[in-house]
């Protein structure tokens, strides 16, 4: 699944984000660690969700390292370049 977050605080804590019990940080964004993969087990986040309202090349920029991560989580490595 693939969930987009635009906005200019952080992403909508009810509903999904509450349900699953991930962990934000003191700005209310979604907390990961340096693989983008969140508190709860398999999910990851990247772009707004994680690190807030910012230019549209960091979002690109973190979603092509999330998804280098998430393959690197599911096969042992990636192949995937990272810019």
């Amino acid at each position: 699944m693939v969930i987009i977050a635009a906005g200019f605080l952080h992403p909508e804590h009810s509903g999904l984000l509450e349900d699953l019990k991930v962990e934000f940080d003191p700005r209310g964004n979604v907390k990961t660690n340096a693989d983008y993969l969140t508190s709860v087990p398999k999910v990851f986040s990247a772009g707004d969700m994680r690190r807030g309202q910012s230019l549209v090349v960091w979002a690109i920029s973190e979603g092509r390292r999330a998804a280098h991560a998430v393959d690197k989580y599911l096969m042992g490595e990636s192949t995937l370049p990272l810019i």
